[in-house]
């Protein structure tokens, strides 16, 4: 009896949301603000083609000559950028979500769940998708990593070998913190610096494990820097943690916070009404 409630609870939750996102994507206009993606991708491929021939080389041929005290502090940073540490938190916010009971909950902790459900599913999108382009990517040019620099040179390329040794360009894991530094862009736009000098290091310990030549992180940096961006402006529509702004990047709600706290301004819904994670309403009034 509690298995199937527990079914019934958790499918509802979850057609109830698709159903509040089709119709929020039906009754808003795909207005988005005025961001020179040209200029930007521009900027992304001269930055990557300029490192790939300033530093390329010299990254292949100095693989073996870091200090060892020094790879073995990078190796341990470099796991920051796997994609699981972020991803499966996400997702088993959203699991436990989909089987909270909303109606019973307070007014609060109605809002509580509801915020850390819409930040749950932005670190999703955001890593997750960027993370199924680049592999797909990846594997699609096949460069060869520059632990086989001797071998195979810096600029080595085979096509769908669906080879771990040809899966260079872009790097992953530079991928991921650069979807990890977009999505901290738009949660907290005033610590840009810190939040980009503490995700481009961890970036960048790719290269001195051997994993990937510089240009291949400033590519995979850029790549999920730019879907954490996309994400953020598709909320935005949604008006899920974001606002829409006319010529700005998405600005976050000042109803978005993740500790157990009451937001001034917020409507929530009587316990009644509230079906879904999508079905709070945290506009200000």
């Amino acid at each position: 009896m509690f298995a199937a409630a527990l079914y019934r609870r958790s499918l509802g939750n979850f057609l109830d949301t698709m159903s509040i996102v089709r119709k929020r994507f039906a009754a808003r206009r795909p207005r988005y603000p005025e961001i020179a993606w040209p200029v930007w991708a521009l900027a992304w491929v001269l930055l990557t083609a300029a490192v790939f021939l300033r530093l390329d080389a010299g990254a292949g041929t100095m693989r073996q000559e870091w200090p060892r005290g020094f790879v073995h502090f990078t190796d341990f940073f470099t796991d920051f950028g796997l994609g699981g540490w972020y991803l499966i938190p996400a997702a088993l916010c959203l699991v436990m979500a989909n089987l909270t009971d909303w109606r019973g909950l307070s007014r609060q902790g109605r809002l509580f769940v509801y915020n850390w459900t819409c930040f749950a599913f932005l670190v999703l999108c955001a890593v997750g998708l960027s993370g199924i382009a680049v592999n797909l990517l990846k594997y699609g040019i096949g460069r060869a990593r520059p632990l086989y620099f001797d071998t195979f040179g810096v600029l080595s390329l085979h096509p769908f070998a669906m080879d771990a040794r040809f899966a260079g360009f872009p790097s992953g894991h530079a991928t991921t913190m650069g979807a990890v530094f977009g999505i901290l862009l738009l949660l907290f736009p005033r610590r840009w610096p810190i939040t980009l000098a503490v995700t481009a290091c961890i970036a960048s310990t790719r290269v001195f494990v051997g994993a990937h030549y510089p240009s291949d992180t400033v590519a995979g940096f850029g790549m999920g820097l730019a879907f954490a961006i996309v994400t953020g402006l598709v909320f935005a529509r949604l008006g899920f943690i974001f606002g829409r702004t006319p010529s700005k990047l998405p600005l976050r709600k000042k109803t978005f916070r993740l500790r157990l706290a009451d937001a001034p301004g917020a409507r929530i819904p009587a316990p009644e009404q509230a079906g879904s994670a999508a079905q709070l309403s945290v506009e200000k009034p």
